[in-house]
């Protein structure tokens, strides 16, 4: 029986708590044609393949893109491991009885944007520091507002270390009632780790760009100084 789903689609991290691995073999649910299976819900090649193109067409079109299609040499793996993760906040979101309205993704963005000078400069400096297309923004906006209310509706604070302990149980413990399984392609879901191979994306990232902005002035600084 399919949970309810929420009407946006959203891109983060999923956290388990078991420690037994949970990946597909070749007669597990992640039929041909399928990069997973998240709770009976296919993630198929081609949903895959369309989000990876998305980034590198927009890489692509960048002056520095071959830079940035070089630092994210892994980008289908860790593109999948954020489909798998965000099925898991779009359910502990129905669980916890929190939405995000398209109100509230624009008010959100339209800050980001200010704050980073620009819509222009809002996309390049996502597109730079996380590998985000600008097709994907919106979603990864509904992200940040979704695990925030998660957690304000389980009275974590994430402004402490024991707040973000208290997040990754929480998700969790739905992430627990949901079968994952991943075609061995892409290797194997980690419950230790919470992600494909060795992928450890946080939660919540960092959308103002700022982090971005500062490794493009270290980058510009001497050698030496």
């Amino acid at each position: 029986m399919h949970r309810r789903r929420s009407a946006l689609t959203v891109s983060t991290a999923a956290v388990l708590a078991v420690v037994a691995p949970l990946l597909t073999g070749c007669g597990s649910d992640a039929r041909p044609g399928a990069a997973a299976v998240v709770d009976g819900d296919r993630i198929t090649m081609a949903q895959l393949q369309s989000r990876v193109g998305a980034v590198r067409d927009a890489q692509n079109a960048e002056p520095q893109g071959e830079q940035l299609v070089q630092r994210s040499g892994q980008l289908t793996r860790a593109t999948l491991d954020s489909m798998i993760r965000e099925r898991v906040v779009r359910e502990a979101a129905d669980e916890a009885g929190v939405s995000v309205s398209r109100r509230e993704i624009q008010r959100m963005r339209d800050q980001l944007e200010k704050g980073a000078g620009g819509a222009k400069q809002f996309e390049a400096a996502l597109l730079q520091q996380q590998a985000i297309a600008p097709s994907e923004i919106d979603e990864r906006v509904w992200l940040e507002l979704a695990v925030r209310k998660i957690a304000g509706a389980s009275g974590i604070d994430l402004q402490t270390p024991e707040g973000n302990e208290a997040l990754t149980a929480k998700f969790a413990e739905t992430a627990k009632k949901m079968k994952i399984d991943v075609n061995p392609r892409y290797g194997k879901w980690s419950t230790r780790q919470a992600a494909l191979a060795a992928a450890k994306d946080p939660w919540l990232n960092d959308l103002s760009g700022k982090e971005a902005e500062r490794e493009q002035q270290q980058a510009q600084q001497p050698q030496g100084t």
